[in-house]
């Protein structure tokens, strides 16, 4: 027979002793046969305490009661009695065992066997708490010397059982099984006829279901999508994950509908040593509704839509970034509501990013999915290469950097520009014995330009001159703010002043074409920007003062910040500062923004142009959030009313509100709802039919969500019709198991 090393300690030590227990070893037992103890592994060390410990020499039987812990290597069992048979090896825990394993799993239960290897057997009315997350319930079942536990009629759920503030709950989730197989070394539980309940209700069968209790991912099916729209009808969609390996996967998947012909998709992602991407594809074959005259073709075609992109990291310094979208027509991707962009963008960027030095060559492409736009005008840019390079030691005390840039432009049908230029700018920031923070910077650059095909841009001001141009530029510039600190209200306010003077030579701007330069609008973030255009083509020319001051107010839980700027030019330009930009004249418009945040529950952000002569609002927009995570309430508002000429297609007139509130009841529960509203009328725009109230998109639903379980129902409305992507509702269902990973 084995022996058991028994360890006495604490009461347990002591009730040995009273008892006149020995306890044999090795070379005490006089009936251990030679070969046994050849096949026999060295003995294992438990650790034994307990109240009271009885041995009956007649049975070779040792009981012990009242706090019993067995404890070896890193596991433990507790119970109220424990019986060991010498004769048999078998020790029986009974009464509020609680036996842990060397994975850090816990298993309740009211009575477990035990064998002389510190291995359970049988158990019966048992739990099981698995360290990655996860509860595991049945009436009995036993353990295996590998580790593997098999339960009969078993319950299985990953939820808490309890609320927080420590009261029992019933999971919002389980699966039922006649039987559960849990293979520690796998991570893994696999169920044989299992069922899936929702708060209590029996919902649908899940043959073949097995699951990882450390939340990691399994190949199986995941949990189908059902909506009904107007344009497809009732949709289901199923989907089927592939666990490939550690570092990649797999999805297969398809959707029908009841208004329109399957559509299937897939996607594949892997982690390299050197980065990570992914693939992602769709395809049907259905009709497409013309984007003019709104009625069906007669001939289904394949539609599609591929997403691809990736990030590699190949050393410290070099990486490569890039993405591929592309689609087989402009309305296919809101038809099957898979994205509701407008355009979409390929990019592949290569780059070399040191502490002194930036590299970067790409390449850019553009899908226009907006049903009036010409693809032939969209361009095309490659190769665009950018080398910065900032010098080590300064000059006239002062950071020097310089840049090099080309970059060309290529249309179907539209003009073709390239471009190429060489920059060095120098700066330097004193801080005056007053407190002034004062920059100087001075600026050259070289610009060198080749466009075709210019008559075919429908705006002249940005053609530029066809063939070879050529252009110098020259800046001189100082900053000065003025920091002033002090008490203010309870707090600590910072009023700052600040006055800048931007010095430039005339420039050929309209010589050249504008390619990146187009939408400038003066604003709070480019008032004290040394060019206010936001690129590259355009730089503004001769002598411009501008001035306004930061004040900031800081207390606890309470922040306001404001900003308020205005500039002078002293000659005006009227070439390419078209009327309603805000800087056609000598004295440019208002510009401002005021921010409010109170700890974190009211944020506000809102900014503004005023004009110069009347102080009409020719820029109003608000942010605001009001609430916590759970219940908010968030509104935006813009308005634009620049009345900048109907010519300037990158400069119209807008008027937008968009809302969102969510209100979170009975702990788990919240509904929500969002819209959109086109304010824009005929006044704003001529080219707009609206009256200046048309809704865009509004949505309302009811969701459950807590510490495992997702669910919810959404309906959403859609007031515009783009070619076959219907106006019209959508409801959807959707809900998601956490901790299994689905969804």
């Amino acid at each position: 027979m084995p022996d058991l090393l028994l360890r006495a300690s604490r009461a347990g030590a002591g009730a040995l002793a009273l008892a006149g227990l020995s306890v044999p070893t090795l070379a005490q037992d006089e009936t251990v046969d030679a070969a046994s103890t050849e096949q026999r592994q060295e003995p294992r060390a438990i650790d034994f305490e307990a109240d009271v410990v009885d041995y009956d020499s007649g049975q070779d039987v040792v009981s012990a009661r009242g706090n019993v812990v067995l404890r070896s290597e890193d596991q433990s069992v507790r119970a109220d009695v424990v019986r060991w048979d010498r004769s048999t090896g078998v020790i029986e825990a009974i009464g509020n065992v609680r036996f842990v394993d060397q994975d850090g799993n816990q298993l309740y239960s009211s009575s477990v066997e035990l064998t002389d290897k510190f291995e359970a057997g049988a158990m019966e009315d048992l739990l099981l708490a698995l360290r990655e997350g996860g509860r595991l319930a049945a009436e009995s079942g036993a353990r295996g010397e590998d580790g593997t536990i098999v339960l009969d009629r078993a319950a299985y759920t990953a939820c808490s059982v309890t609320n927080p503030d420590g009261c029992p709950k019933d999971p919002s989730w389980r699966i039922t099984a006649e039987r559960v197989v849990y293979d520690p070394d796998e991570r893994r539980v696999r169920f044989r006829g299992a069922y899936l309940e929702l708060f209590g209700a029996r919902l649908l069968p899940l043959p073949g279901l097995s699951v990882r209790t450390d939340g990691g991912a399994i190949s199986g099916f995941l949990v189908p999508d059902i909506r009904l729209s107007e344009s497809n009808g009732l949709e289901m969609t199923g989907e089927y994950y592939f666990r490939l390996g550690d570092n990649k996967d797999a999805k297969l998947g398809t959707s029908v509908y009841t208004e329109a012909p399957p559509m299937v998709f897939g996607q594949y992602r892997q982690l390299t040593e050197k980065g990570a991407f992914q693939i992602t594809g769709y395809g049907t074959y259905s009709r497409r509704i013309s984007d003019f005259t709104g009625i069906a073709t007669s001939e289904q075609d394949f539609r599609g839509y591929v997403d691809a992109n990736g990030t590699f990291q190949f050393d410290e310094n070099w990486s490569l970034n890039a993405s591929l979208r592309l689609a087989s027509d402009r309305t296919f991707l809101r038809r099957y509501d898979i994205s509701r962009d407008d355009r979409l963008r390929s990019i592949v960027e290569l780059e070399r990013i040191e502490s002194d030095s930036y590299f970067q060559l790409a390449g850019y492409a553009t899908q226009t999915l907006r049903l009036n736009q010409d693809q032939g005008q969209v361009p095309m840019a490659f190769p665009v290469l950018d080398y910065r390079k900032r010098l080590d030691e300064p000059v006239l005390g002062g950071k020097v950097e310089m840049q090099l840039n080309t970059l060309a432009i290529v249309r179907d049908v539209g003009q073709d520009t390239q471009r190429a230029f060489a920059k060095v700018q120098w700066d330097l920031r004193k801080i005056t014995p007053m407190g002034q923070v004062v920059r100087f910077t001075a600026l050259a650059r070289g610009d060198v330009y080749h466009s075709s095909q210019n008559a075919l841009t429908q705006t002249a001001i940005y053609r530029g001159n066809p063939g070879w141009q050529a252009r110098g530029i020259g800046l001189a510039a100082v900053d000065v703010q003025w920091p002033f600190v002090g008490p203010a209200f309870g707090g600590t306010q910072v009023f700052t002043p600040r006055v800048q003077v931007v010095a430039t030579p005339p420039i050929r701007n309209l010589a050249v074409p504008n390619e990146d330069a187009r939408a400038i609008d003066l604003e709070d973030s480019n008032l004290f920007a040394l060019n206010r255009f936001p690129g590259y083509d355009r730089v503004e020319d001769g002598v411009r003062i501008t001035y306004g001051f930061d004040w900031e107010l800081t207390r606890p839980g309470l922040r306001v910040k404001t900003t308020l700027g205005q500039s002078y030019r002293l000659d005006k330009d009227t070439d390419i500062l078209v009327d309603g930009t805000g800087l056609s004249e000598r004295v440019s418009d208002f510009v401002g923004r005021t921010e409010v945040r109170f700890r974190d529950f009211v944020s506000l952000t809102h900014r503004y142009r005023l004009d110069k002569d009347n102080l009409a609002i020719r820029r109003n927009e608000f942010d605001a959030t009001i609430g916590s995570r759970r219940t908010y309430f968030e509104v935006g508002y813009l308005r634009l009313d620049r009345d900048i000429a109907q010519g300037i297609e990158d400069l119209q007139d807008r008027e937008e509100v968009r809302a969102a509130a969510r209100l979170a009841f009975a702990d788990y529960w919240s509904i929500f709802g969002a819209g959109v509203v086109n304010l824009t009328d005929r006044n704003e725009d001529p080219t707009f039919i609206s009256d200046g109230f048309e809704p865009i998109r509004t949505r309302l639903g009811i969701a459950y969500e807590d510490d495992c379980l997702e669910l919810g129902f959404t309906w959403r409305r859609d007031y515009v019709d783009q070619g076959d992507a219907r106006r019209g509702d959508t409801f959807q269902f959707y809900f998601s198991l956490k901790s299994l990973g689905f969804r």
